[in-house]
């Protein structure tokens, strides 16, 4: 039987989804979006879960699609299909309730670069490198980056990036603010999962909430977001997370959240 092509392994309430094929880069293929897609179902769904991990086995995170699958969609139906099923990825990944971590340990191109610009943060191997290589191939950004990499850098750097599908590496990458931060090769396991389990200690319902506006907070004007402060403020004001949290801080001690 044949492996899959996306691994998950959960432990101490934080969940990798680790892209499995390194053969081919981690590229994408229908087995592994199809993957992907059910990892993601799987732990938005597992209560255990409070963080999750998106990484790549072997030396690249993903360096986008696989073009030979590609070519072989020589029908309209068959290839819109698949990259809307791959776009969906990065929309299960913005509104997972749960933060999502990137993990980059390689090179991150194309689809692979805007995935990581999906999750919440980005940590990075010192060795990895980012690419938006769709020009190279005679294609168009996909899995949202037109919409993520201005947000990220800005339009006109957004241009250049896409334009010219240049390589560019960590250090570049933590300067236009794509990746929070870049850890030297041997490192960025122990910090990225150290980083994990903060984020999986924290209060999830209030890092839920947070995601979700600060996803969406370029469609909101000052006043509209005045409103869903004071809803989800109140709304966090009923929680024991919350009595959790000012009781913790009470008697100077670490708070203990159990999402509700």
């Amino acid at each position: 039987m044949d492996e899959k092509a996306v691994l998950v392994e959960i432990k101490s309430a934080v969940a990798t989804i680790k892209m499995n094929r390194p053969s081919a880069m981690n590229s994408l293929n229908l087995a592994l979006v199809k993957d992907m897609t059910a990892a993601l179902v799987q732990v938005q769904e597992d209560p255990s879960v409070r963080a999750v991990v998106l990484t790549g086995n072997g030396k690249a995170f993903c360096a986008g699609g696989d073009l030979f699958y590609l070519a072989s969609l020589r029908q309209l139906a068959s290839a819109r299909k698949f990259i809307a099923e791959a776009g969906n990825i990065t929309s299960m990944i913005m509104n997972m309730e749960k933060p999502v971590i990137a993990m980059v340990n390689g090179v991150a191109a194309g689809a692979g670069f805007n995935l990581a610009l999906a999750c919440d943060l980005v940590f990075c191997a010192k060795s990895a490198r980012f690419a938006q290589s769709f020009s190279k191939v005679g294609l168009v950004p996909d899995c949202g980056g037109m919409y993520l990499l201005p947000r990220v850098v800005g339009r006109h750097k957004a241009k250049e990036l896409m334009f010219t599908a240049d390589l560019i590496d960590a250090e570049t990458a933590m300067k236009l603010g794509a990746v929070n931060q870049v850890v030297e090769d041997a490192e960025l396991q122990e910090v990225t999962y150290k980083f994990a389990e903060r984020m999986a200690a924290s209060a999830p319902i209030s890092i839920a909430l947070m995601k979700r506006v600060l996803n969406q907070s370029d469609n909101y004007d000052l006043a509209t977001t005045l409103e869903f402060e004071a809803d989800m403020q109140t709304l966090c004001m009923q929680t024991d997370d919350h009595m959790e949290g000012v009781a913790a801080f009470k008697e100077k001690r670490a708070p203990v959240f159990k999402g509700v």
